[in-house]
């Protein structure tokens, strides 16, 4: 069993993964209100609650949990907040000193890549390394509110970027715009609830590298285009075209998500596409990615709701799935974060890593 610890941004979480039964104990405290009144994520404010958030995770744990059944823990090392990364690297090293436990570091980005095999998994895990190899290579989308990624899985689980974003993150956009419309942080659920019943209305928002060869993202004029609409627009006439503005702007996030994997998808031969990170929430994102998936026959695995955004679950899944994570025994507490990790890093001795 490997017992997982999370604490990149402003989600403390717990969770276990044993091969043959799955994942339990997955528990997670959201700071999702306390930052919500700041419009954004407070770097001090997170690390501090994540000091506050652990110790009750703990006790829960603790309760419940035959920590005997545990043989190694694994923790996020990157990318995120320096000072919250810090904060579960500590407990990571403390639960492996006292408990005499292997400890790897695991990056957080692969745990996103991975997670859409946790469902597969799940299912029957005594055929999934079976399964798993008919499904790749695998072509993803990462798609967060940091990161935006057309990732692919070799049949050796290595990852490599395909394409990525030049300037704001799908997400980071959504809630750019969604401040840009004077709506609640986090801005991607309000966008979504209000663009159900909005349409068209003679609103289009431009999309960037228009050629779909070009495998770059690119959100930043995105956000510059709806603030130009929106200082042409009185504020009776914002509150009127509020839905229709949300429909065309996510609709405008969605196109060029979608338009990106479709030429990736028509121009290699895949087994399988996934889609996982928090905006993989969007159930509009979603139903274009199966869509997507059909036309090109391939099986499309999508991250459960409950693991795009930040959790436990996926670090713990990664650790098992990725064969470098899998290091010979080493209680040596020499494991250090590293805030801008990439996707395609490897994991050396002792969890850090190095670029491909």
């Amino acid at each position: 069993m490997i017992l997982g610890v999370e604490s990149s941004c402003d989600e403390s979480a717990v969770a276990c993964f044993c091969p043959t039964a799955g994942l339990s104990h997955e528990y997670i405290c959201s700071q999702l209100e306390l930052h919500a009144s700041y419009g954004g994520v407070v770097p001090d404010l997170a690390s501090r609650e994540h000091l506050e958030n652990f110790f009750p995770l703990l006790e829960r744990l603790r309760n419940e949990l035959d920590f005997q059944q545990v043989q190694q823990i694994a923790v996020t090392r990157g990318p995120g907040l320096a000072a919250c990364l810090a904060m579960g690297i500590t407990l990571a090293k403390a639960l492996a000193l006292s408990l005499d436990l292997p400890l790897v570091g695991v990056n957080h980005l692969q745990g996103h890549a991975y997670s859409p095999f946790i469902p597969l998994h799940a299912a029957d895990p005594s055929s999934f390394r079976v399964q798993l190899h008919s499904l790749l290579p695998h072509l993803g989308l990462i798609v967060s509110g940091g990161n935006t990624l057309l990732i692919r899985i070799d049949t050796s689980l290595r990852i490599s970027i395909l394409a990525e974003t030049v300037d704001d993150a799908a997400g980071e956009a959504i809630d750019k715009g969604a401040k840009l419309l004077g709506l609640a942080y986090p801005g991607g659920p309000v966008i979504e609830k209000l663009a159900r019943s909005g349409g068209p209305a003679g609103l289009e928002f431009p999309v960037s590298f228009p050629n779909p060869k070009d495998l770059r993202f690119s959100f930043s004029g995105l956000k510059t285009s709806l603030r130009y609409t929106l200082e042409k627009m009185d504020d009776a006439t914002v509150e009127q075209e509020l839905p229709n503005l949300c429909y065309a702007y996510q609709g405008a996030v969605v196109h060029q998500l979608i338009r990106k994997t479709r030429h990736v998808l028509s121009s290699g031969d895949w087994k399988s596409i996934g889609l996982s990170g928090g905006v993989s929430n969007n159930g509009l994102l979603r139903n274009h990615f199966e869509a997507l998936g059909r036309k090109h026959k391939v099986p499309v695995l999508m991250a459960e709701r409950k693991h795009t955004g930040d959790n436990a679950s996926m670090i713990a899944f990664a650790a098992w799935m990725q064969p470098d994570y899998n290091l010979p025994d080493s209680r040596e507490q020499s494991l250090t974060f590293d805030p801008s990790l990439r996707v395609d890093a490897a994991p050396t001795e002792h969890g850090s890593a190095v670029a491909k």
